[in-house]
C-alpha cells in the first residue's frame, strides 16, 4: 500500500485548538492520518469520532478506545452522532475529495492511470456506478454535470460522444473523451479527460450536496467557540465552504484567505498543491 501523507497536517491541527479532555470528529477518515494526530493530540479522556463512506476504512483505524470509527458519509453528521448520544463536539475536522488510497487503487475506477471498471463510488456497496450514471442519464443532464461539476467547455461534445458509446472501463472513458477533444499535435499538461472524470465523480456522489448538508450539522453540533475546519482541493468546493462561513450567522470566518499548503509540503507532496484550508469558530451568542 502507498503511504500517505496527510496535507496541511500541522495547519489544520492547529487550527482545531484541541483541548485534552475534548471531542473531535474526523469526518472524512481516509488512510487516518489526521485521526492519529487528532488522537496524539487529546488526552485520556479525549474522544475522536471518525466518519467513512469507504467500508475498507476500518482496516486502518489504529486499536485506540478512544476512537469511534463509523461507516458512513459524512452527510449523516447529525443522525449518527445522535444515535451515539454525542450532543456536542469541540470541533470537526474536513480532508475533501478522494484519498490517495482510493485514487491509487486502479480497480476503483477514480483514475485513467489503469484500465478498470467504471465505478467512481466511494461506497462501493450502494449506489449507482459512473458507468450506470452514464448510461441513466439523457444527453442534456450528462452535459450538464459535465459542465457544472468539471467545469468542462466541452461538455456538449463529450455528452454526446459518451451516449453513443456508452463506456464500462476507465480506460475507454479516457479514450472517448482524449478522442473528442483532443487537438492533433497539440501538447497538453494535463489528460484531456481528467474535468470529465472529476465531474463524473463528484456526481456518483453527490459530493457537493453531502458537503452542503453536513456543513450545516456541524454548525448546529459544534460548541460555541469550536472550530469547523475544512481543506478543499478545487474550486467548487472551496468556494461552497467560502461562502458558507461568511453568510452562515451561526459561524465566524477565521481565514479570510484560505492556508495553503508550503512550497517544501508540496515539493514533498505534489498532490497537496491545490489544497486550501479554511477555517470557522461558531459564534457563542448564536449557539447559545
Amino acid at each position: 500500500m502507498p503511504l500517505h501523507t496527510s496535507v496541511l497536517a500541522i495547519e489544520a491541527l492547529d487550527a482545531l485548538a484541541i483541548v485534552p479532555d475534548g471531542t473531535y470528529v474526523d469526518a472524512t477518515f481516509g488512510a487516518g492520518g489526521h485521526t492519529r494526530l487528532i488522537l496524539e493530540r487529546v488526552g485520556p479522556r479525549g474522544r475522536v469520532i471518525a466518519f467513512d463512506a469507504d467500508p475498507l476504512a476500518s482496516s486502518l483505524a489504529p486499536d485506540d478506545s478512544r476512537l469511534t470509527l463509523i461507516h458512513a458519509n459524512f452527510r449523516a453528521l447529525a443522525g449518527e452522532l445522535a444515535q451515539r448520544s454525542i450532543a456536542s463536539v469541540d470541533g470537526i475536522l474536513y480532508d475533501l475529495g478522494v484519498s490517495s488510497m482510493q485514487f491509487d487503487d486502479g480497480a476503483r475506477g477514480f483514475s485513467f492511470r489503469s484500465d478498470a471498471p467504471l465505478d467512481m463510488r466511494l461506497d462501493p456497496t450502494q449506489g449507482e456506478t459512473a458507468a450506470e450514471f452514464i448510461v441513466s442519464r439523457d444527453e442534456v443532464e450528462l452535459a450538464d454535470a459535465i459542465f457544472r461539476f468539471g467545469e468542462e467547455r466541452n461538455s456538449r461534445r463529450i455528452a454526446r460522444a459518451l451516449k453513443a458509446k456508452l463506456p464500462r472501463t476507465t480506460g475507454e472513458l479516457a479514450a472517448i473523451v482524449a478522442g473528442t477533444v483532443h487537438v492533433r499535435g497539440k501538447r497538453e499538461r494535463v489528460h484531456p479527460a481528467t474535468k470529465t472524470f472529476q465531474a463524473l465523480r463528484i456526481s456518483v456522489n453527490d459530493e457537493l450536496g453531502a458537503l452542503r448538508e453536513s456543513l450545516d450539522a456541524a454548525a448546529n453540533v459544534v460548541r460555541p467557540d469550536g472550530r469547523i475546519a475544512v481543506i478543499s482541493f478545487h474550486s467548487l468546493e472551496d468556494r461552497i465552504v467560502k461562502l458558507f462561513f461568511r453568510e452562515d450567522a451561526r459561524l465566524q470566518p477565521l481565514t479570510r484567505k484560505p492556508i495553503v499548503p508550503s512550497d517544501e509540503e508540496i515539493l514533498s507532496n505534489p498532490r497537496a498543491r491545490s489544497a486550501k484550508l479554511r477555517v470557522a469558530t461558531v459564534e457563542s451568542e448564536v449557539a447559545a
